[in-house]
Protein backbone atom coordinates (compact mmCIF):
# COMPACT_ATOMS: atom_id res chain seq x y z
CA UNK A 1 0.00 0.00 0.00
CA UNK A 2 1.44 3.23 -0.83
CA UNK A 3 2.54 6.24 1.55
CA UNK A 4 -0.47 8.60 0.48
CA UNK A 5 -2.79 5.88 0.50
CA UNK A 6 -2.16 4.98 4.36
CA UNK A 7 -2.27 8.71 5.51
CA UNK A 8 -5.60 9.15 3.74
CA UNK A 9 -6.76 6.22 5.62
CA UNK A 10 -5.50 7.83 8.45
CA UNK A 11 -7.49 11.25 7.95
CA UNK A 12 -10.56 9.31 7.03
CA UNK A 13 -10.74 7.26 10.18
CA UNK A 14 -9.65 10.88 12.18
CA UNK A 15 -12.41 12.55 10.84
CA UNK A 16 -14.50 9.24 11.09
CA UNK A 17 -13.85 9.11 15.30
CA UNK A 18 -14.71 13.11 15.76
CA UNK A 19 -17.74 13.06 13.68
CA UNK A 20 -18.53 9.73 15.91
CA UNK A 21 -17.89 12.12 18.95
CA UNK A 22 -19.54 14.69 18.15
CA UNK A 23 -22.90 15.87 18.79
CA UNK A 24 -23.26 18.62 16.15
CA UNK A 25 -21.16 18.65 12.41
CA UNK A 26 -21.80 21.81 10.45
CA UNK A 27 -20.40 22.53 7.33
CA UNK A 28 -19.94 26.00 6.22
CA UNK A 29 -18.50 27.72 2.85
CA UNK A 30 -15.62 30.39 4.23
CA UNK A 31 -14.47 30.97 0.67
CA UNK A 32 -14.04 34.52 0.42
CA UNK A 33 -13.25 35.50 4.15
CA UNK A 34 -9.82 37.69 5.12
CA UNK A 35 -7.54 36.19 6.97
CA UNK A 36 -8.70 38.70 9.70
CA UNK A 37 -12.12 37.38 9.48
CA UNK A 38 -11.10 33.67 9.65
CA UNK A 39 -8.75 34.49 12.61
CA UNK A 40 -11.77 35.84 14.70
CA UNK A 41 -14.39 32.74 13.40
CA UNK A 42 -11.34 30.21 14.89
CA UNK A 43 -11.00 32.55 17.94
CA UNK A 44 -14.92 32.55 18.84
CA UNK A 45 -14.69 28.63 18.38
CA UNK A 46 -12.22 28.03 20.33
CA UNK A 47 -13.63 30.42 23.31
CA UNK A 48 -17.25 28.09 22.87
CA UNK A 49 -15.02 24.78 22.87
CA UNK A 50 -15.82 24.15 19.26
CA UNK A 51 -13.35 22.22 17.03
CA UNK A 52 -13.31 24.21 13.22
CA UNK A 53 -11.05 22.16 10.60
CA UNK A 54 -10.74 22.00 6.68
CA UNK A 55 -10.75 18.58 5.59
CA UNK A 56 -10.83 17.33 2.20
CA UNK A 57 -14.29 16.97 1.07
CA UNK A 58 -13.81 13.45 -0.58
CA UNK A 59 -11.90 12.42 3.19
CA UNK A 60 -14.76 13.70 5.06
CA UNK A 61 -17.88 11.97 2.33
CA UNK A 62 -15.76 8.61 2.56
CA UNK A 63 -15.71 9.10 7.25
CA UNK A 64 -19.83 9.55 6.33
CA UNK A 65 -20.41 6.40 3.77
CA UNK A 66 -18.60 4.56 6.57
CA UNK A 67 -20.94 6.12 9.52
CA UNK A 68 -23.34 5.06 7.36
CA UNK A 69 -24.71 8.87 7.45
CA UNK A 70 -26.76 9.60 4.01
CA UNK A 71 -27.15 12.81 2.56
CA UNK A 72 -24.10 14.92 3.79
CA UNK A 73 -21.96 14.23 0.89
CA UNK A 74 -24.75 16.39 -2.12
CA UNK A 75 -23.26 19.38 0.84
CA UNK A 76 -19.37 18.44 0.01
CA UNK A 77 -19.11 20.65 -3.21
CA UNK A 78 -16.41 23.62 -3.06
CA UNK A 79 -14.65 24.68 -0.58
CA UNK A 80 -16.35 23.46 2.66
CA UNK A 81 -15.27 24.37 6.39
CA UNK A 82 -16.70 21.93 9.68
CA UNK A 83 -17.09 22.97 12.72
CA UNK A 84 -17.60 19.97 15.39
CA UNK A 85 -18.88 20.26 18.62
CA UNK A 86 -18.38 17.73 21.56
CA UNK A 87 -20.78 18.98 23.98
CA UNK A 88 -23.51 21.38 22.91
CA UNK A 89 -25.33 20.74 19.57
CA UNK A 90 -25.92 24.27 18.80
CA UNK A 91 -22.66 25.68 19.31
CA UNK A 92 -21.34 25.21 15.98
CA UNK A 93 -24.56 26.58 14.18
CA UNK A 94 -25.55 29.45 16.86
CA UNK A 95 -21.14 30.73 16.14
CA UNK A 96 -21.62 30.43 12.20
CA UNK A 97 -24.60 32.05 11.86
CA UNK A 98 -23.74 35.23 13.95
CA UNK A 99 -20.90 35.38 11.88
CA UNK A 100 -22.28 35.17 8.67
CA UNK A 101 -24.74 37.92 9.65
CA UNK A 102 -21.68 40.19 9.24
CA UNK A 103 -19.70 38.47 6.98
CA UNK A 104 -21.71 37.54 3.81
CA UNK A 105 -18.96 35.72 2.41
CA UNK A 106 -19.26 32.87 4.70
CA UNK A 107 -22.35 30.65 4.29
CA UNK A 108 -23.76 27.68 6.45
CA UNK A 109 -24.65 24.87 3.82
CA UNK A 110 -25.69 21.76 6.13
CA UNK A 111 -24.82 19.73 9.12
CA UNK A 112 -25.74 16.91 11.08
CA UNK A 113 -27.03 17.02 14.68
CA UNK A 114 -27.15 13.45 16.65
CA UNK A 115 -26.70 12.07 13.44
CA UNK A 116 -29.32 13.95 11.35
CA UNK A 117 -28.53 15.80 8.61
CA UNK A 118 -30.27 18.79 8.13
CA UNK A 119 -29.81 21.54 5.20
CA UNK A 120 -28.97 25.21 5.86
CA UNK A 121 -32.71 26.45 6.77
CA UNK A 122 -33.20 23.67 9.47
CA UNK A 123 -29.23 24.71 10.26
CA UNK A 124 -30.61 27.96 10.86
CA UNK A 125 -33.60 26.41 13.05
CA UNK A 126 -30.92 25.03 15.13
CA UNK A 127 -28.79 28.18 15.54
CA UNK A 128 -31.74 29.98 17.02
CA UNK A 129 -31.58 27.89 20.09
CA UNK A 130 -30.14 29.27 23.00
CA UNK A 131 -27.00 27.52 24.83
CA UNK A 132 -27.60 24.18 27.44
CA UNK A 133 -26.17 26.54 30.26
CA UNK A 134 -29.63 29.09 29.11
CA UNK A 135 -32.33 26.49 28.99
CA UNK A 136 -31.13 25.11 32.11
CA UNK A 137 -31.40 28.49 33.54
CA UNK A 138 -34.86 28.69 32.14
CA UNK A 139 -36.02 25.08 32.98
CA UNK A 140 -34.64 25.55 37.10
CA UNK A 141 -35.92 29.34 36.86
CA UNK A 142 -39.79 27.73 35.80
CA UNK A 143 -39.49 25.22 38.71
CA UNK A 144 -38.37 27.62 41.15
CA UNK A 145 -41.64 29.86 40.25
CA UNK A 146 -44.14 27.57 41.31
CA UNK A 147 -42.35 27.02 44.72
CA UNK A 148 -41.61 30.45 45.41
CA UNK A 149 -45.06 31.70 45.25
CA UNK A 150 -46.19 28.31 47.54
CA UNK A 151 -44.01 30.09 50.05
CA UNK A 152 -44.96 33.11 49.84
CA UNK A 153 -48.67 31.78 50.29
CA UNK A 154 -47.26 29.80 53.60
CA UNK A 155 -45.78 33.25 54.75
CA UNK A 156 -48.94 35.63 54.02
CA UNK A 157 -50.77 33.01 56.01
CA UNK A 158 -48.63 32.87 58.97
CA UNK A 159 -48.81 36.53 58.92
CA UNK A 160 -52.55 36.63 58.91
CA UNK A 161 -52.90 34.50 61.34
CA UNK A 162 -50.31 35.81 63.34
CA UNK A 163 -51.99 39.41 62.57
CA UNK A 164 -55.33 38.09 64.12
CA UNK A 165 -53.68 36.44 67.18
CA UNK A 166 -52.50 39.83 68.11
CA UNK A 167 -55.89 41.53 67.20
CA UNK A 168 -57.56 39.05 70.17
Amino acid sequence: MSKNRQLKQAKVQEIKEKMEKAEAVVLADYQGLTVEEDTQLRKNFREAGVEYKIYKNTLVALAAKELGIEGLEQYLKGPVSIAMSYDDATAPARILNDFAKDHKKLELKAGLVQGTVYDETKIKEVASIPPKEVLIAKLLGSLKAPMSNFVYLLNAIKEKNESAESAE
